[in-house]
This record gives structure tokens, C-alpha cells and sequence, in this order.
């Protein structure tokens, strides 16, 4: 953070990751109704920004986009601005992961959300460049298409927007199955085995993002069955990630 600038409102928030945000030029707005009364008011789209503070690409978007002032100034001009920590509200996570999902057949962080302002999405991304380059469309291209595709093609986007809330409402309906047996907790645990890196600590092959899920998961299975190998996965990554 540079105190010496300016803070927007995620200033007076608790999450360390919208802390983080809190002195970029871009105009951002924690989760709330005062956002979507402002979008509403003003008549613009919402530009919904999600991330956590250990992800790679979320500190990257940040430094060449949410630090930029050009940058900063499109998306002040074009929309309402929300961050939203996914460890401090994975409800909107969860929804807003499977509104990205549909439209582009995969997901990840930072997660990228156009909406209209009553929370209707209608485009949908991960992490976009500041320019376009490398056959990914960059956020300012993205921003002035959406600015212009909002002034002479609302009803297109209307429309789209529609069509996302009535296949997340097609989808949502799923028919109850069978409880998992305990053979879902073995096979989990081999899968972890499997790719268990001895040598380094954590699974598979790098980038290793810090998955606490999977450390709980092998001290409850340890606790559970006795299981030794278990204890020794967990304490070789404990002492990777030590550094000891």
C-alpha cells in the first residue's frame, strides 16, 4: 500500500486482499447496496472483480491494470467498480465461478464479471491483460467495446444477460444422489498420493497455490484410519513450506 495516495472505499474494509486494493486509482466499491444504487442510479454497468490474496495472476492484473491509471480512468468512466474477496464471500464466489463457467467453459482467478446493475452478467472472464496481446483481449479494448456496446446495443446485452440467468436456473436444478461411502475418502486420498511431490512438497508440478483444504483433509483421513502415509505427506509439506 503507498499511503501516500489517495484510498478509495475498500480503505475502511477487513479483508487483507481489498485492503490491498484499497490505494489503486480504480474506484472500487466493496459489496453492497451502495454499488448497485450508484450503477443503477447513474445508469452503468457493474465491473465485479473477484480474487484472494495468495493468487498469482490476481497481484499481476493488479500491477498492470488496477495500479494504471489509464487504465483507472476507463473503468471509472464506464462502470461501478466491485472487489469482492472470494475467502471473505465464497457464496458470491460460488455463483459468480459457475456465471463464468457457462460462458467461457472454464473458470479461475481473478475472476471477471460485466453485469448489468440489478446483478444480471452478461460477459464473463479470468484475468485479461492490460492490452490486448497474445491473442487475449485487453481490458482497455474490453472496456471502451462494453462502454459502446451499452450506449448503442442495451437491448443485445439485455438479452444475453437473460440467457446466462436462464441457464444457471436450468442448471440449478439437481436431482438428489446417494450419500458418498467411505470409498470416496480412499480414493481422494490416493488421488493426493498420486500426485504427492516428495522431492519439493505439495502436489503435482508448479505453479503450487496453497490448498489448506488438502492438508485438513489428510490429517482427517489420517485421524480416521490410522493411515501412516497419510501423517508422513503432511509433514513433508509442512516442512517444505517451513523451510526447515
Amino acid at each position: 500500500m503507498d499511503s501516500s495516495k489517495t484510498p478509495n472505499r475498500l480503505i475502511h474494509e477487513k479483508s487483507p486482499y481489498l485492503l490491498q486494493h484499497a490505494y489503486n486509482p480504480v474506484d472500487w466499491y466493496p459489496w453492497g447496496d451502495e454499488a448497485f444504487a450508484k450503477a443503477k442510479e447513474e445508469d452503468k454497468p457493474i465491473f465485479l472483480s473477484i480474487g484472494y490474496s495468495t493468487c498469482h495472476w490476481c497481484h499481476v492484473m493488479e500491477r498492470e491494470s488496477f495500479e494504471d491509471q489509464e487504465v483507472a480512468d476507463v473503468l471509472n468512466r464506464v462502470f461501478v467498480c466491485i472487489k469482492v474477496d472470494r475467502e471473505e464471500r465464497p457464496d458470491l464466489d460460488n455463483i459468480y465461478m459457475s456465471v463464468c463457467q457457462a460462458i467461457t467453459g472454464s473458470g479461475g482467478w481473478p475472476l471477471t464479471i460485466f453485469m448489468m446493475p440489478d446483478k444480471r452478467p452478461f460477459f464473463a472472464g479470468t484475468y485479461f491483460p492490460k492490452e490486448t496481446k497474445y491473442g487475449r483481449m485487453g481490458i482497455l479494448e474490453l472496456a471502451r467495446r462494453i462502454e459502446k456496446l451499452w450506449q448503442t446495443g442495451r437491448e443485445d446485452l439485455t438479452q444475453t444477460a437473460q440467457m446466462v440467468m436462464d441457464h444457471l436456473q436450468a442448471t440449478s436444478h439437481v436431482t438428489p444422489g446417494k450419500l458418498p461411502g467411505e470409498e470416496v475418502l480412499h480414493t481422494a486420498f490416493q488421488q493426493l498420493a498420486e500426485r504427492f511431490d516428495s522431492e519439493h512438497g505439495g502436489f503435482s508440478t508448479a505453479p503450487k497455490f496453497p490448498t489448506p483444504h488438502n492438508l485438513t483433509f489428510l490429517l482427517r483421513y489420517w485421524k480416521r484410519t490410522g493411515n501412516e502415509h497419510a501423517l508422513t505427506v503432511f509433514g513433508t509439506i509442512k516442512t517444505k513450506q517451513s523451510g526447515t
